[in-house]
């Protein structure tokens, strides 16, 4: 079956985007629009970043406890924005722990740490970690591990494909991605506002009970995954049992935070029918 919901972003106020989803065992059921072009990922490049922290974590060539970023942080600190780091900016504005603030700052300090436990840049890391294993020609991160990827709706449904089935990684170690990091820690989702709690697992945004919220209103408390400013998003719901990709050529703002919701709602409702 190809699902007819994704032509929906034929609706948004969009040049041009791009769509598909997922199944849990890899099943692709569908995509519309220029699935193979390229688009900026901004945000939607730090999931990728972390499943290659990860990767050097299973290695052994990092641990999630040991010190990264701040004093008294950590590289599982820095994964799930509570190392106290600024937004943009590396400055510490808060302990460690004590609050989520989202920061650019502190996965591009991530990159660093990676790089030089592993001696290898970490657009390179990422490539043989990651991209390579997983047939993503179509990606390249030239950058910032924050915001600077590229890539397409073929190659990040394959990624999606391996977050719900994965190979490259334990389950265990994806199960613990996806699981909320410091409960109860309070923060701003950028383009939503104050989230209490604003929850997180390890480099990927989890759904729970936030309102507002760029995924949709049916979707599960347990789906994560994570939207860029650059007008693209990436989701995982595991009571769905699929995962979506919607990519855009029009910079994220109130378009999105209308469009989205009901495309996804609309999407979950064809796969669960």
């Amino acid at each position: 079956m190809s699902l007819k919901s994704l032509a929906l972003i034929e609706n948004w106020p969009v040049p041009t985007a791009s769509a598909g989803a997922v199944r849990a065992d890899g099943t692709v059921v569908g995509t519309h629009g220029p699935a193979g072009r390229r688009f900026p990922l901004a945000s939607v490049t730090k999931p990728l970043a972390a499943y290659a922290v990860l990767v050097a974590y299973e290695e052994g060539a990092i641990e999630l406890d040991e010190p990264a970023g701040p004093d008294g942080s950590t590289v599982r600190h820095l994964l799930a924005h509570t190392s106290g780091l600024a937004f943009d900016e590396h400055r510490v504005t808060s302990a460690p722990g004590e609050r989520r603030l989202y920061s650019n700052a502190g996965f591009e300090q991530l990159g660093d740490h990676v790089a030089k436990a592993t001696e290898i840049p970490f657009g390179e890391y990422l490539r043989q970690a990651v991209l390579e294993p997983l047939g993503m020609a179509a990606t390249s991160l030239e950058g910032s591990p924050a915001k600077d990827a590229v890539s397409t709706v073929d190659d990040l449904l394959l990624f999606a494909a391996e977050v719900q089935a994965p190979r490259l990684l334990d389950p265990r170690t994806v199960a613990a991605a996806m699981t909320v990091q410091y409960p109860g820690t309070k923060g701003v989702l950028p383009g939503y506002g104050h989230q209490n709690p604003n929850d997180w697992g390890l480099g990927f945004e989890i759904r729970d009970s936030k309102s507002p919220h760029w995924t949709g209103t049916s979707s599960s408390p347990r789906a994560f995954g994570h939207f860029g400013q650059s007008g693209t998003f990436l989701w995982i719901d595991p009571d769905a049992g699929a995962a979506c990709v919607a990519l855009a050529g029009r910079a994220f703002g109130p378009w999105a935070t209308e469009a989205w919701p009901p495309f996804t709602d609309a999407v979950l409702a064809e796969l669960r029918g």
